[in-house]
């Protein structure tokens, strides 16, 4: 085998003749660095990796308890095997060598074989180790390829389940992808802005965000006649149009019941149920009232308002950008958390560049 792919031993001891005997039982196996002090040991790590380190624990200056600490406090050696030469036998100075991090000790003289096996044993727990860290690390990635796959499936299907409804309600045209967008901003802004910072911090996005497509998955529940209809609801239509929050409710419930994507579907649950309460409690299903609302539907309040605002409907033609702004601003206090508000106002001209890039007009196209 060629020296420069032989592992490297570093040997230091202040005894020359001790560095030649143990260069010489070597030097047959491995590259061979025959060092004086722990000062030159390190100087000369600098330059070269070992695989291994014999160390003479008594020696002028550094000597090799001295040298360890050095090299265990240096996260570019801390991982190198120290295997302590020296005339010491005693179980305190064993002890003592191994709480510092030595892996064995060999006695001085040295006996050829002995060392030789010494060496050859650590070195293959060595290598054991490394093919270990390589396998934990390739499984580690295989683990988080198929998350990402099984992500990437998972919300291939609620796009689907969400783009079926937008389908259905021929109204709401690229509803769901406008309020993800708008969430996306609006989300970013207030954590940048602090409003309601520490509660945002403890959201995953990736899921929690994606979930919100889910918002109006219970209006598969509702009639053709009623989600379609060409006038104004009535008071009867409009009762039976409200059911779909709790049918979107039971919708993911069912779901959950099916799924271990517990934490999204919780999410998803969360939009669905709430994205129609009010700040003011005059809300529905529940009538809940200002912080009781939780984050995720104060949030979702304002993208889903303001998009039906400036989107065409049956019973309306759209608001214009500038419209639909006042109006939601107006509504702070009473239909929207006014935190909330007061960081969508700095966000104005970004809801209406979302708007205009995902208008209906486009939905028979794709958008890239």
């Amino acid at each position: 085998m060629k020296d420069n792919m032989r592992q490297k031993i570093m040997l230091v001891d202040d005894n020359k003749a001790n560095l030649i005997m143990g260069k010489n039982i070597l030097n047959k196996y491995y590259e061979v660095y025959a060092l004086p002090s722990g000062e030159k040991l390190i100087e000369c790590l600098k330059r070269v990796t070992p695989d291994l380190i014999l160390l003479d624990i008594e020696m002028p200056g550094m000597n090799g308890y001295e040298t360890i600490k050095v090299l265990k406090a240096d996260k570019r050696y801390t991982d190198i095997p120290v295997i302590f030469v020296t005339a010491k036998t005693s179980e305190s100075d064993e002890f003592d060598g191994l709480a510092l991090g030595a892996i064995d000790y060999v006695a001085k003289p040295f006996a050829p074989l002995l060392l030789l096996k010494r060496i050859e044993n650590q070195l293959l727990i060595q290598r054991q180790k490394a093919k270990l860290r390589d396998f934990n690390d390739n499984l580690l990635e295989k683990v988080k390829d198929k998350t990402r796959e099984v992500f990437g499936l998972k919300n291939a299907i609620i796009s689907t389940v969400a783009d079926l409804m937008e389908f259905r309600d021929n109204s709401t045209g690229w509803h769901v992808s406008r309020t993800q967008k708008y969430l996306e901003i609006l989300t970013g802004k207030l954590l940048k802005n602090g409003v309601y910072a520490n509660e945002l911090l403890s959201w995953n996005m990736d899921l929690i965000l994606p979930s919100a497509q889910l918002h109006d998955v219970g209006k598969i529940s509702i009639t053709d006649a009623i989600l379609n209809k060409s006038g104004k609801l009535t008071q009867e239509e409009f009762e039976i149009m409200k059911t779909h929050v709790q049918k979107g409710v039971e919708a993911i419930e069912r779901m959950e019941k099916f799924s271990q994507f517990s934490d999204f579907l919780e999410s998803a649950k969360i939009f669905a149920g709430t994205h129609h309460e009010k700040w003011d409690g005059s809300g529905y299903p529940c009538g809940l009232k200002g912080l009781e609302i939780p984050l995720e539907g104060r949030i979702m309040a304002i993208a889903d308002v303001y998009d039906a605002l400036i989107s065409v409907r049956p019973y309306k033609t759209a608001f214009s950008a500038g419209e639909a702004e006042k109006i939601i601003i107006n509504g702070s206090g009473i239909q929207f958390d006014p935190a909330i508000i007061g960081v969508f106002k700095e966000l104005t001209d970004e809801f209406e560049d979302i708007a205009k890039k995902y208008n209906d007009d486009l939905s028979k196209n794709t958008v890239a």
